[in-house]
């Protein structure tokens, strides 16, 4: 069976590129070998979609000092232990239970594609999207 190699279409007259089964213009058949019914046009089956949402635990989180409001980044290592600002050497406990401690973000690494993502608190249980590689996270406490 010879394929349509390209060319004008013979009931249009509109040039058509090669290996095309109908002209795009007026969808007359462009290979003489063809039939209408010797074309077969496959069952559309529907892809199963998969929930490939991930978890995501924070490594860190960042907070506001509470003695000069500087945004400081601390690993939750350090939770349950008293740090001191790089800013203004204030001391505190970090305690994320404590409402006074103003948590603005998490930090952790995409489960997808490993790159370190900031989250705000407020997506905190709710799927997300990576900005690197647009995989589907959720951030868990």
């Amino acid at each position: 069976m010879s394929e349509w190699l390209g060319g004008p279409c013979p009931a249009c007259g509109e040039d058509m590129p090669a290996r095309l089964v109908h002209c795009r213009s007026c969808r007359a058949l462009l290979n003489t070998d063809l039939e209408e019914d010797s074309i077969e046009i496959p069952i559309f089956v529907p892809m199963q979609e998969l929930d490939c949402k991930a978890e995501m635990t924070p490594r860190g989180v960042f907070l506001e000092c509470p003695h000069c409001k500087e945004e400081l980044r601390i690993n939750l290592k350090y939770a349950g232990e008293m740090v001191g600002c790089k800013h203004c050497d204030g001391r505190f406990l970090i305690d994320l239970t404590n409402p006074t401690l103003l948590v603005k973000a998490c930090y952790g690494d995409c489960p997808h594609c490993d790159k370190e993502l900031r989250i705000s608190k407020k997506y905190t249980g709710i799927e997300v999207a990576c900005k690197f590689c647009g995989g589907k996270l959720k951030m868990v406490t």
